[in-house]
């Protein structure tokens, strides 16, 4: 899979490049090896990063959204991402295993309290587990908030094509004209087929498509390299969205549990992947959250107005009272 747009090339309100003190992998259940990386202050405040995707896997880039002096910045692959093995499984991956998996992270790290950054899914990630354990969350700094709700679903099947026509086409090209009143489903037999053959030129397909929606001005990219990484984001991706989908307000409905927590949620405006319409009611739900609405962004949390917002309110919980 390609690095995220906005990479360090061209990022230079984010914090310096920093590399991790440690690493590891944490044996989980399922079979799995979660791979993860500390880095910044050993003695800081802890703050985990969920990535996206689902599968996308950390950056180096994703280090860079905290102040190393002040945070012992926590990353790690969920199941089947990035570093983590087995790459693209499926087996025994869902929301709850992940919420178990962050839990478990948690206590093996022996943090306390910490404060809980995640975008797209990692959003999606962030507030379930939040809403399961409360407790361990000092703060949330979420971003392109994704409810995983059937309307959402809709959109990115229906509402897009009006969007990116262009884009569109090249994604449905894949499909034969037959299997296309499903796209999600052909995808999906595709995506989980044994063969490579089959496989990788679908997982290529689709983050190829998935990229060129990201950002407030269409930018020119290069298709997505045919990689094990390239097909657990596609993979896994189209597996939760055949198979994790909450109700239409389960997310909202869990506020309550977890609501004198004090957030931050950031948003583009422009976002096409995850519409602006979830930051908003989540922020209505959730008075302890402060709203933050990128005028001139889409979904990428890198574009520059979204990555000064998300810095700024990572700053801003750095000296929190325990």
């Amino acid at each position: 899979m390609k690095e995220p747009i906005g990479s360090e090339r061209d990022a230079g309100d984010l914090y310096p490049p920093t590399e991790p003190h440690e690493s590891g992998f944490l044996s989980v259940s399922g079979g799995y090896r979660l791979a993860y990386e500390i880095c910044g202050n050993p003695a800081g405040r802890p703050v985990v990063f969920l990535h996206g995707g689902p599968g996308a896997g950390c950056w180096p880039v994703h280090r860079r959204l905290f102040d190393p002096e002040a945070y012992r910045i926590i990353l790690f692959d969920q199941r089947g991402a990035g570093r983590s093995t087995p790459a693209a499984s499926l087996e025994a991956n869902t929301t709850a295993e992940l919420v178990k998996d962050i839990e478990m992270l948690r206590e093996h790290l022996r943090v306390r309290r910490w404060v809980v950054c995640g975008g797209s899914w990692g959003s999606t990630l962030a507030l379930t587990y939040a809403a399961a354990h409360p407790q361990a969350c000092r703060a949330l700094v979420l971003r392109g908030i994704w409810m995983g709700r059937q309307s959402d679903l809709e959109w990115w099947l229906k509402a897009l094509p009006m969007v990116y026509p262009e884009y569109w086409q090249a994604f449905v090209e894949h499909i034969p004209q037959a299997e296309r009143h499903d796209l999600l489903d052909a995808y999906y037999r595709r995506l989980t087929h044994p063969d490579p053959a089959v496989h990788m030129p679908a997982a290529v397909a689709w983050v190829t498509y998935e990229t060129q929606c990201e950002t407030l001005l269409c930018i020119e990219h290069p298709e997505a390299p045919a990689d094990t990484s390239t097909l657990a984001m596609a993979r896994i991706e189209a597996h939760y969205m055949k198979h994790a989908w909450f109700g239409a307000s389960e997310l909202l409905d869990s506020v309550p549990k977890f609501r004198h927590v004090p957030g931050a949620i950031v948003h583009g405006r422009y976002d096409m992947l995850c519409p602006v319409d979830a930051a908003v009611a989540l922020a209505a739900a959730w008075p302890q959250a402060r709203l933050h609405i990128a005028p001139d962004a889409g979904h990428s949390a890198l574009e520059p107005t979204t990555r000064r917002l998300l810095i700024a309110a990572t700053d801003r919980f750095r000296s929190l009272d325990d």
